[in-house]
């Protein structure tokens, strides 16, 4: 017996189960590091914009309060007094041409910076007439800066610039970032040892079935597997425990049918060999014993003829495909076998009566359903009693075919009624051995109407004898059958 090879770590089910599952689990936590952080900052990049835009509007329109120029006192104490409220890093206002009028830094007049042209890209754009906003974030701290120009009636009388440097909502941001960085890590762990433990017992499940289908394979049909859980793996093992069920009885009825075979082939065989072997022994032996001994050899070959015959026809019944079915009067084949039957039933002094229903069709073979009328009818003939009838009987419905084979005969024990269409299987060994019986011929009946979707019944007959019958679909007229 093969062994089986070992699945490398890195192909097996578990590792790819297990690394699906820590996959999905990453990119979700991927997005979560991201989609909420890229969220806030965009809401404080658009609150920055805001709030810091009027901020800068409010000082530009305190400072444009006529169409005289602006001048550096003027623009210190309008600073001044909205220092306290705007909450800013730096405010700087320039003139018409850039230089600076006056520059606060955290609340602190700068004088190193006055009378020089502030060179800040924000401030040129203002100077040009638009306002202007920018932000980032870098190391933890928003950078924000605005600018806009200051205009009275339309004519430019400078320009304002803001700048903030806020690394308190910097912090709040960067702390969201730890703490999703650690609900990550927590959440890495969590996930890696239940992608392990999931799939073990995923794995483990797997597993089990593949040992049972081992152990099935050497041929220990009767192993099944007990599994839980009401999901797609325990259908899976239920549907194995079925096919272990079907393969055991497959496997019974085979050894079974070998053996009964091997047994019934020994019989005849071993009285050829005890008949030759007294014709090989006997010195003198009349011609007429002689002639005796030679019929008895012909009797067991003939015998053995037959069972071979009807092995070969179970074996066709069990592997080749079913013939084309042809539309077949089955009244028609019942009396050709009748004919066929007529001298061994004037033989056993038997008489065959029919009452056949014309226009009975059905969709199979003629030889076939010739086959299971010729087993029915012999059997009703050949086991019998003397002066005994046998009534054969076909009526058909709308739907249905019905055959049915009487005899007044012994019958058969109700005991015996389950089992007569197993293979080899005889109510009366001896009795079937004198009327050259083999245990085949029902069995045939049986595999051959169920091949074309019938059904065949055995019953005691009241008051004496066997009925069985067979019931085939009708022949629909335009060729279906009727279901």
């Amino acid at each position: 017996m093969p062994q089986s090879k070992k699945v490398p770590f890195w192909r097996s089910l578990q590792t790819k189960f297990a690394m699906t599952y820590i996959l999905i689990v990453a990119a979700v936590l991927i997005l979560l590091n991201t989609y909420p952080v890229m969220v806030s900052q965009d809401l404080a990049y658009r609150s920055k914009e805001t709030s810091m835009q009027n901020q800068a509007a409010v000082l530009a329109s305190a400072l444009a309060t006529g169409p005289e120029a602006l001048t550096a006192e003027g623009a210190a104490r309008t600073v001044e007094l909205l220092l306290g409220s705007l909450g800013v890093t730096r405010i700087v206002v320039t003139d018409p041409n850039g230089l600076v009028l006056c520059d606060f830094q955290e609340g602190t007049a700068r004088t190193d910076t006055t009378g020089q042209y502030a060179l800040f890209w924000e401030l040129v754009t203002a100077l040009q007439g638009n306002d202007v906003f920018r932000s980032g974030y870098a190391d933890g701290v928003f950078h924000s800066r605005a600018a806009v120009p200051v205009t009275y009636r339309s004519m430019t009388q400078g320009a304002v610039y803001l700048y903030e440097y806020d690394a308190e909502q910097g912090a709040m941001l960067q702390g969201i970032q730890t703490n999703l960085r650690f609900i990550s890590l927590v959440i890495c762990l969590v996930t890696l040892v239940m992608g392990v433990v999931f799939a073990k017992a995923l794995t483990r499940r797997i597993a089990l079935l593949l040992g049972a289908i081992r152990t099935v394979r050497e041929g220990e049909y009767s192993h099944r597997v007990s599994m839980g859980g009401g999901d797609e793996l325990s259908r899976l093992a239920d549907e194995f425990n079925e096919l272990t069920g079907r393969l055991q009885t497959t496997e019974e009825v085979r050894r079974r049918f070998v053996s009964d075979a091997s047994h019934e082939l020994k019989t005849p065989l071993a009285s050829i060999r005890l008949l030759t072997d007294s014709i090989l022994q006997a010195d003198h032996m009349d011609s007429e014993t002689a002639r005796e001994f030679l019929t008895d050899i012909g009797d067991e070959a003939e015998r053995l003829t037959r069972i071979t015959e009807k092995l070969l026809t179970l074996t066709r019944l069990d592997t080749a495909p079913a013939a084309a079915a042809v539309p077949v009067d089955v009244g028609a084949v019942v009396e050709r076998v009748e004919h066929m039957l007529t001298p061994l039933a004037r033989a056993v002094e038997v008489e065959l009566e029919l009452r056949l229903q014309p226009g009975c069709l059905i969709a199979a073979t003629e030889d076939e359903l010739y086959q299971i009328a010729f087993n029915l009818m012999e059997n009703a003939v050949k086991y019998n009693l003397p002066g005994g009838k046998v009534y054969v009987t076909l009526q058909g419905d709308a739907r249905q075919v019905r055959l049915r084979v009487e005899d007044t005969g012994v019958g058969i024990p109700e005991e015996d009624l389950p089992k007569i269409f197993d293979r080899f299987y005889r109510v009366d060994k001896a009795r079937s051995r004198a009327a050259g019986g083999t245990g085949l011929g029902l069995s045939i009946v049986w595999d051959t109407v169920r091949r074309y979707g019938g059904t065949v019944t055995a019953r005691r007959r009241e008051p004496e004898g066997t009925c069985f019958e067979v019931v085939f679909p009708r022949l629909a007229e335009k060729g279906g059958t009727q279901r």
